[in-house]
């Protein structure tokens, strides 16, 4: 197995949206936030190269919205999902399967194409991944939640034919989070506190175990436990969820890859008097 950083950009969302009840006198040490209150995230996605598949681990948010929609995100950074392929050597028809963690905009808009009126998927070749929970909640959204899943995103993949859904919710183990197998060195955790059956792809790496934590952690900032978005569906079950993680992931020394912060791409965890936090941080290439 080889893996590889793809960075497709940064946007910009509300603070007070990001940090949820944390008073913005705590949270703006750890992202300081602009004259509008926005602050920047990274839109980091994952390649994963094993045996003869090639696995793309979400795909930023795309380049078909208007430019109306793009005006609310202030996109900016000089990657994108081509650019960082390329780097590494790959093209976007060299790609085997997209695993979409979950179908908010930011996570899978760079999954379908726009071609004159046509919406068709970017990977042409690609097996597309989705939790068949997570589909269903996502094509009949609640009112709440529906400005984050766009048809133009979503229905397009299931009208090409490539779609393909992970089903179950895997076994549990004591407190640990259930895990479903999708490669003999990748496993999927579910979780449910951001958006219904959320996945995070765990990989076997060169004897390390990296988690993806997609919005269950979007940054290292988010790692005090009270720290919920206020985007999440049912903040409590977050909470619940990032307790039972944190303390399988600091006992099992797992190393967190992190799809939105703006600095810092993997990390360690260190036990402090105040809960779990950072310790040695690091890129995929110090590995």
């Amino acid at each position: 197995m080889q893996l590889y950083t793809i960075d497709t950009g940064n946007f910009k969302l509300d603070g007070g949206a990001m940090f949820g009840v944390v008073p913005k006198t705590m949270w703006n040490k750890l992202n300081p936030a602009d004259e509008n209150n926005l602050c920047s995230w990274s839109m980091r996605c994952l390649l994963v190269q094993d045996s003869n598949r090639l696995i793309l681990i979400d795909t930023g948010i795309g380049t078909k919205q208007d430019a109306k929609f793009f005006s609310h995100y202030y996109l900016h950074g000089t990657a994108s999902l081509d650019s960082s392929l390329a780097a590494h050597g790959f093209h976007r028809d060299e790609i085997t399967d997209v695993f979409l963690t979950h179908l908010h905009f930011d996570h899978c808009g760079g999954a379908i194409i726009r071609e004159g009126d046509q919406l068709k998927p970017a990977f042409r070749n690609a097996t597309y991944w989705s939790h068949a929970d997570h589909w269903n909640w996502a094509v009949h959204p609640n009112d709440r939640e529906k400005a984050s899943f766009l048809k133009e995103n979503i229905l397009p993949i299931q009208e090409s034919g490539q779609l393909r859904f992970i089903e179950g919710n895997g076994i549990k183990t004591g407190d640990q989070l259930e895990r479903i197998s999708f490669t003999d060195n990748f496993s999927i955790r579910l979780v449910n506190g951001h958006t219904n059956s959320m996945m995070l792809p765990q990989l076997n790496y060169k004897g390390k175990t990296i988690v993806y934590m997609a919005d269950l952690l979007p940054s290292v900032a988010h790692l005090p436990i009270p720290y919920v978005m206020a985007y999440d569906m049912f903040p409590l079950t977050t909470l619940n969820e990032k307790k039972s993680f944190l303390k399988e992931a600091i006992e099992q020394n797992y190393l967190l890859y992190f799809e939105h912060d703006p600095q810092i791409e993997l990390a360690g965890l260190i036990q402090t008097e105040k809960g779990v936090r950072a310790g040695e941080t690091l890129r995929i290439t110090d590995l």
